[in-house]
């Protein structure tokens, strides 16, 4: 910075008030210095200039399962509305596991980030505790829990009561769900519109039609088929995230089983290939892009003002009606 102040024949105070655009400077010797900038061939110590101004310009995403194609495209549109804020992004994957989660936390804290965005594991408290003693600031996204906190989610129990009621005007009787990982906010919210909806279309609730996935393909496909070999299977499934359809439908193609016909298959996520091979699914799409604005909106705002009142925010899916829950879509 001395070496470019000298070439440009201005003082050092000057040179960093043209960087970092902290106070008008004259537009001839704004030039002088960037053009002195370009001949050194100087770079900014991005580090030095956090420590003095306590600031990073920088957000901490710590998201479950980025190879999920619904945390992948959050995480993209994430990125995007940070950077048109101007901060740059951390991302970090959790994996749902409470001990990585604190530890993806304590390293994004001690990166400098100056917020961080957390999709919550089954039990965050440690996380949330280490990161409220340190004040940094936090906004909870996807799965919203309550603590007080900025938060915002999608709406997930109406949603999933109108993919209950569609299979039901469609004359199931028999609906079975396969539910996300236990502890998950959005697992016991989707479950929950799941039983809303067999009440609505006055339907028992069955122990046994509920069965829990997992989050992922694997336990899904498992789930699925001990669905199948019960001695009155289910006609139709609701299936409670995108992963876990994957492995739905493996285990209907393992059984020999054909979507509709032999069984409807309605599910919580949409994502590209939905609409692109039989049977076309039938999904609840959220809204990634709104989730994503909201969420850098709430941290930004939080970063600027620490002591302002938390929100609570939900954002309104949309119902894909394609062909694979019966329908001539």
């Amino acid at each position: 910075m001395a070496d470019v102040a000298r070439r440009a024949q201005v003082s050092v105070t000057t040179v960093s008030h043209v960087l970092n655009e902290t106070r008008f400077v004259a537009p001839a010797t704004r030039e002088a210095v960037l053009a002195a900038v370009r001949e050194t061939g100087y770079v900014p110590n991005t580090i030095a200039r956090s420590l003095v101004m306590s600031k990073t310009d920088t957000i901490g995403l710590a998201l479950s399962s980025i190879s999920n194609p619904y945390f992948g495209e959050l995480a993209h549109h994430l990125q995007a509305e940070a950077e048109q804020r101007g901060y740059s992004i951390l991302i970090a994957d959790t994996r749902d596991d409470p001990e990585r989660e604190l530890k993806v936390a304590r390293d994004l804290h001690e990166r400098r980030a100056d917020g961080i965005i957390l999709a919550a594991s089954p039990t965050p408290g440690p996380t949330l505790e280490y990161l409220a003693q340190r004040n940094v600031p936090v906004v909870l996204v996807d799965r919203m829990i309550g603590t007080g906190l900025d938060e915002v989610g999608t709406e997930n129990i109406e949603a999933t009561s109108h993919l209950v009621e569609h299979l039901a005007s469609r004359g199931h009787q028999r609906i079975a769900m396969v539910s996300g990982l236990a502890g998950l906010a959005t697992t016991e919210e989707r479950v929950a519109g799941y039983r809303l909806g067999l009440e609505r279309a006055g339907l028992p609730y069955d122990d046994e039609l509920l069965r829990g996935g997992a989050s992922d393909a694997e336990p899904a496909c498992g789930t699925t088929a001990q669905l199948l070999q019960m001695p009155e299977p289910p006609t139709a499934l609701v299936v409670g995230n995108n992963q876990m359809t994957i492995g739905a439908m493996r285990a209907l193609r393992e059984a020999g089983l054909s979507v509709p016909a032999d069984l409807a298959l309605v599910a919580f996520d949409d994502f590209d290939w939905a609409d692109l091979f039989e049977p076309r699914l039938t999904t609840i799409a959220q809204p990634h892009q709104e989730l994503a604005a909201q969420a850098v909106d709430l941290i930004v705002t939080r970063i600027a003002d620490p002591d302002q009142p938390a929100r609570s925010l939900r954002v309104t899916p949309t119902l894909v009606h394609r062909n694979s829950c019966g329908c001539n879509n």
